[in-house]
């Protein structure tokens, strides 16, 4: 299996840009990957893929298609979901994306029954900065905003995917947890980096230490949720969210949410945080605030009422 490779600097917070030249680790031979922008479909991916993609407009949707495991992750899947969402962040066309799972479930986590049967042929990069994490996309620093749709499980690496996601629109049946803790499976797909950061470390270490399953509601009160949802529309919903999303001026929207997850991950100090968001935020003032601005003193706007922007 090939493992897409991408230059990564550890030192100044994993800063990634995607290469599309992959490396086979059986032959070592170099071959250059299908997933370019050039060629990506602008509609449905074949129906039976392990991954399915279809864009609707400027948002791109993902789902993992192995209902009959509960979207459990094998290799083969691991690899396309790096795929897509790496064309994704560098599709100048397409600005938020939806990942969800086909079937009912999100993802039931890494495929055990391949790692129990065919851990001879697991390929495990232990070094983050030279490729890819066991689910594929999970050590990815995106640089445009994910939406997970979640419905039925989303647990241990699949919790994990659903933590990859800037927001979580959750259905209320849905089961969220660390399902992993079970079976010595650790989380090495940014559980335990991510989940602290988003939920707190009380909270994490609650979900962590005994892999307890976290309904919707529960997950809500959180963080780890941002919307519940009756039962079937977490991709409806989540759809809208992202649309909405996309309307948005997209330079000014990237700069303050690189802002953000910079000040939480990478920032050493509050002041290099805030100049990090000064010296990013300076160069869109001429490129969207000024146009934005004229729009509001024109009334656009005015009063909370923003049906015309």
């Amino acid at each position: 299996m090939a493992l897409t490779l991408w230059r990564l600097s550890c030192n100044k917070g994993l800063r990634r840009s995607v290469l599309h030249k992959s490396l086979s680790p059986i032959t070592g031979q170099a071959f250059y990957s299908t997933a370019s922008q050039h060629t990506r479909p602008n509609a449905c991916s074949a129906a039976g893929g392990m991954v399915v993609t279809e864009r609707r407009g400027t948002v791109m949707l993902i789902g993992i298609n192995r209902p009959e495991v509960r979207n459990a992750v094998n290799q083969e899947t691991a690899h396309r979901l790096l795929e897509e969402l790496s064309a994704f962040d560098q599709d100048n066309n397409i600005n938020v994306a939806v990942l969800h799972g086909v079937g009912g479930n999100f993802c039931a986590g890494y495929d055990l029954k391949e790692l129990a049967h065919g851990s001879g042929a697991l390929k495990l990069e232990q070094d983050v900065c030279r490729g890819p994490g066991p689910m594929g996309p999970s050590r990815l620093k995106l640089s445009k905003p994910v939406i997970a749709a979640v419905s039925g499980y989303a647990v241990a690496g699949g919790l994990e995917l659903a933590l990859l996601a800037d927001l979580r629109v959750v259905e209320e049946s849905s089961v969220m947890g660390v399902f992993c803790r079970r079976f010595g499976v650790p989380l090495i797909d940014g559980g335990t980096v991510r989940l602290p950061q988003l939920i707190g470390l009380s909270r994490a270490l609650d979900l962590i230490l005994t892999g307890r399953p976290v309904r919707a509601q529960e997950a809500l009160t959180f963080g780890l949720a941002n919307r519940v949802v009756p039962d079937g529309q977490a991709l409806q919903v989540a759809l809208e969210l992202a649309e909405q999303i996309s309307s948005f001026p997209q330079l000014c929207l990237r700069a303050d949410r690189n802002s953000a997850y910079h000040a939480v991950f990478d920032a050493p100090s509050f002041t290099q945080a805030m100049q990090y968001e000064t010296d990013h935020g300076f160069p869109v003032i001429q490129a969207e605030s000024i146009s934005g601005a004229t729009k509001f003193s024109s009334g656009t706007g005015r009063g909370g009422t923003f049906s015309k922007l």
